[in-house]
């Protein structure tokens, strides 16, 4: 199978099971986002991977880190379905709605487990720290964006199959573990995270 069709030239592209669209046209924006985000979460988990090799002689450290390289791969998987469902306008006829309550309450968890281990927050912080932090920062501000488009394609097609609420909430549960996670990996480095201060 080539991996250029041409059909794309004029400026359109095929939804799943639907018409042609604009490549700009806000479905194609959410599932982009979406797929961009994996992206990112692809660099975290390279960015992991040296951060491993590091702390050979630290099993605990290592384990913790290869427990939210794990994670992260699991998130990867369930982006790339919560992708397909957004690309389609009838994600129901095609059984593309993976993502439910279990999935979220599995990241509240995971907030939860991730949280006990930190010190309270008592300011805001600046994105940064150790290299695999600074990623995460990014991946979780890709997050916050992919959720702002879901919201703009949930408002803009009210009258068409609905946009299930699970896919934002989802999002949103996903960017807040980031956070506490780009937190963590900065305590697991020896870093300390950086305090905003007004200017």
């Amino acid at each position: 199978m080539k991996i250029y069709t041409r059909t794309g030239d004029s400026g359109t592209t095929g939804l799943f099971g639907g018409p042609r669209v604009a490549k700009d046209d806000t479905r194609i924006e959410a599932y982009g986002t979406v797929d961009e985000l994996n992206a990112v979460l692809g660099c975290v988990r390279s960015a992991v991977e040296s951060a491993v090799a590091e702390c050979e002689d630290e099993p605990e450290r290592r384990d913790a880190l290869m427990q939210f390289d794990d994670r992260i791969g699991q998130v990867q998987h369930e982006l790339f379905s919560l992708g397909a469902e957004l690309a389609s306008p009838h994600p129901d006829e095609f059984q593309l709605r993976v993502i439910g309550t279990r999935h979220i309450e599995r990241l509240e968890k995971w907030i939860d487990e991730t949280e006990a281990l930190l010190p309270p927050l008592k300011q805001f912080i600046l994105p940064g720290g150790s290299p695999v932090a600074a990623q995460v920062h990014l991946a979780r501000a890709v997050c916050r964006r992919s959720e702002r488009r879901v919201i703009t394609l949930a408002d803009s097609v009210q009258s068409e199959t609905p946009i299930g609420e699970e896919v934002i909430v989802y999002l949103n549960r996903l960017s807040d573990w980031l956070f506490v996670v780009s937190r963590d990996v900065n305590r697991l480095l020896g870093r300390e995270d950086q305090p905003w201060q007004k200017p």
